[in-house]
């Protein structure tokens, strides 16, 4: 009997595994998510092209004028120029939210008196309309990069604190408890049970700080020296330049969606688990 079981088996696991995608039922055309995802905004686009040259320029552009403007901006060396200021305030804020809130969420979650202590006033910071603090920070930090980076940092921690503080505390306590009945070390609880079960609550963090970082960083360029693609907003708006005001509020939307697609597909190769990642 145990040799006919090792054969069953043997030509069970002989059989080729077909990929998961070759047994989903294929949807008609019609049906499928890119046609409503990408055809929307087709859509948007095209009305928006219709109605658009029938609005005073001076309030109003359309998409084929946008275009032109970005080629322009572009060949010139303007749009280049300004963007790369805004992703030097951007990158330094949000990597400096994560290389903090991260560890600092992890230390909350797991000490009960340092959670306790910190609590409320992280709260509190949280609830204030942080564009409100924007004049006091360029009041003690001045009008250059520093502040601007501070801007961006306060903007984007509270994000990626909160969801990996939530992430670690809402662990599964049965998880837990086997792990301590194996022995199990606090190395070990993290690196086998509280990481993965955190992950995705991370990575989401970090996809909610890139919005409000964007925000941060557009704010902090109006209210300090006025750089980047800030300064482009500000100059073509004041000059009724619609089709170049849309640039880089475009360049804005475009950034942001790509950042926090990318760090959903990263989320899908490293937490493939998660029903938020699929």
């Amino acid at each position: 009997m145990t040799i006919a079981h090792d054969v069953r088996a043997g030509v069970i696991a002989a059989k080729p595994q077909m990929p998961a995608a070759a047994l989903e039922p294929k949807l008609p055309w019609w049906e499928r998510r890119a046609v409503f995802r990408y055809g929307f905004v087709a859509l948007i686009l095209i009305v928006w092209q219709i109605v658009g040259p029938h609005i005073s320029p001076i309030f109003f552009t359309y998409p084929t004028k946008i275009a032109v403007a970005f080629y322009d901006l572009t060949v010139s060396g303007d749009l280049p120029y300004y963007l790369a200021q805004s992703l030097e305030v951007m990158i330094y804020g949000l990597t400096l939210a994560i290389l903090v809130g991260i560890p600092l969420a992890i230390l909350m979650a797991r000490v009960r008196w340092l959670d306790w202590a910190l609590d409320l006033p992280i709260n509190a910071l949280y609830a204030t309309p942080l564009v409100a603090v924007v004049p006091l920070l360029v009041l003690w930090f001045g009008i250059y990069l520093k502040a601007k980076i501070i801007v961006v940092f306060l903007f984007a921690v509270f994000p990626v604190l909160i969801n990996t503080y939530q992430g670690v505390r809402e662990c599964d306590k049965n998880m837990l408890e086997v792990a301590h009945s194996f022995r199990s070390n606090e190395w070990r609880i993290w690196q086998d049970v509280l990481l993965p079960f955190a992950v995705p609550y991370i990575i989401a963090g970090v996809r909610l700080a890139i919005g409000r970082g964007l925000i941060g960083m557009i704010i902090a360029e109006f209210y300090t020296t006025i750089s980047g693609l800030g300064f482009m907003i500000t100059r073509y708006a004041n000059n009724f330049e619609m089709d170049k005001t849309f640039v880089p509020v475009i360049v804005l939307m475009t950034l942001g969606v790509s950042l926090t697609s990318l760090l959903k597909w990263l989320g899908h190769r490293i937490a493939p688990w998660s029903n938020a990642n699929r």
